[in-house]
């Protein structure tokens, strides 16, 4: 058992029946009364996403969670398919339960969340930056730098963001997997 103040992205409770994990969190004083937690917890089987006020010192039953390495190898009709790091067990992960697969490609390593009292895979989560190589996107124009304009372009994983104008086709940019927004150019 955990008090609801303990509570931390990433933190796993069992709530209802359901294993939640926290997406977002924040401590409330509001001007009468206790101090409340205001989290979003996001239900591991199927994704669905609710936000819960708790009071200071609720207590809630925690899940023991360890965290692995896995490596993607490829997509079927199971499921993505993921390599353990070091027992090169080949697992699948539905799509839904994976955080960022759109910007995920053959090869990525991310950090598999499993149940340690019964080894069920609770999720996935891609590394918060990744480095994408630009598929397709329209040529930047000359001279139309100087304001914060953006584009689409066309990621190597299939997914598309917004970047500035001054990128183009074939370079390699840094996406932030948890927004899907462009960060910075990658220097080869």
């Amino acid at each position: 058992m955990i008090n609801s103040q303990e509570i931390k992205i990433g933190t796993c409770i069992r709530m209802d029946g359901k294993i939640w994990t926290c997406i977002d969190f924040q401590h409330r004083k509001p001007g009468k009364g206790n101090t409340v937690m205001i989290t979003k917890l996001k239900n591991v089987a199927d994704g669905r996403v609710l936000e819960r006020t708790f009071q200071i010192g609720f207590k809630l039953e925690d899940v023991r969670v360890e965290r692995r390495p896995y490596q993607y190898l490829y997509e079927d009709a199971t499921g993505r398919i993921f390599m353990n790091q070091e027992t090169f067990e080949q697992i699948p992960i539905p799509t839904h339960q994976i955080t960022g697969a759109e910007y995920m490609k053959e090869g990525d390593v991310v950090e598999v969340v499993t149940d340690t009292s019964d080894g069920t895979i609770l999720l996935a989560e891609m590394p918060v930056k990744t480095a994408l190589k630009i598929v397709h996107s329209e040529p930047g124009i000359k001279g139309n730098t100087a304001t914060n304009a953006t584009k689409p372009a066309t990621l190597e994983s299939g997914a598309t963001v917004r970047v500035p104008l001054f990128i183009n086709e074939g370079e390699t940019i840094l996406v932030d997997t948890r927004d899907g927004s462009y960060i910075s150019r990658v220097n080869d």
